[in-house]
């Protein structure tokens, strides 16, 4: 149970996106990078570099409520340090939304002065949003809209086609879907992935994911696991003898006295993508 599962999911409409974005670059003034505050390392596709050649770019970390802010200041200032527009961004909650606007006008203030310089007012900023699966693009683009102009649903890739979103005067949106990258190099990236739900869960095996979190978990906020589910932690334990733990705990059982480490484990993985064992980063910078 130590080992990190081998998780690979290029599903065909990401590859196609892919082309997408490449093709519609000429059209956008700057790219709105999506990421995980959770996982803002994993949650970042390394291909954009390329894909995005060159353009200005606002990394905003979503899903902080549910990070532990404490790191996420930490990612807020490793960006700052490395010349990167960040901002920390919740679109349930609406946390660091109206904040958006002023950081992109601060980073295209020089394409925004040409403009005035030759008198060419009132167009809107052109911006493409992007990130991977599941990190709240479209939750992102109707909190800015204040509408339900984009489809949202919580499983991975579900919005498959490009459509611009008038913001104001000022700002328009093109949403691009969710794209992952073909090949994980470290399999620790696909499984933090699969964690947060990135990944469907029909691809990887859910018994073996759910240990891998609350191995991890154990590390750095073992007093939420036990908090959540009342239950000690000895030093050494593996996750799957957790997960044993939290399912006899909760009652799990099934004929014979049989732990049902299946149920455990879609009870572990969901209360954790639901913020339910607290706020916690899985990586720092």
């Amino acid at each position: 149970m130590n080992e990190a599962p081998s998780i690979q999911w290029f599903p065909g409409h990401m590859a196609k996106t892919r082309r997408m974005i490449t093709a519609n670059l000429k059209y956008v003034d700057a790219v709105v990078e999506i990421t995980d505050a959770r996982i803002p390392l994993s949650s970042r596709n390394p291909d954009l570099n390329k894909l995005i050649q060159g353009k200005p770019r606002i990394v905003l970390l979503n899903k902080c409520d549910e990070a532990d802010p404490r790191v996420t200041d930490k990612w807020l200032a490793y960006y700052k340090k490395n010349g990167i527009a960040a901002l920390a961004t919740d679109c349930r909650s609406g946390k660091g939304i109206k904040q958006f606007a002023p950081l992109i006008k601060e980073v295209l203030s020089e394409l925004l002065e040409k403009r005035r310089a030759k008198g060419v007012m009132g167009r809107p900023l052109h911006l493409m949003v992007v990130g991977i699966p599941n990190v709240g693009k479209s939750s992102f683009i109707n909190r800015m809209a204040n509408s339900k102009r984009t489809k949202v649903e919580d499983r991975p890739g579900v919005t498959r086609e490009k459509q611009w979103v008038k913001i104001d005067k000022e700002i328009e949106l093109l949403d691009m879907p969710g794209v992952l990258w073909p090949k994980f190099e470290d399999m620790a990236v696909g499984e933090k992935l699969a964690f947060t739900g990135a990944v469907k869960d029909d691809v990887v095996d859910i018994e073996l994911l759910a240990s891998r979190l609350l191995a991890q978990l154990a590390v750095n906020y073992g007093e939420n696991i036990i908090s959540r589910y009342g239950i000690e932690l000895t030093d050494g334990e593996e996750g799957y003898e957790i997960l044993e733990k939290v399912g006899r705990k909760r009652g799990m059982l099934i004929s014979g006295g049989e732990i049902n480490t299946e149920r455990a484990a879609i009870t572990v993985l969901d209360e954790y993508r639901s913020g339910k064992l607290g706020k916690i980063t899985l990586e720092e910078p």
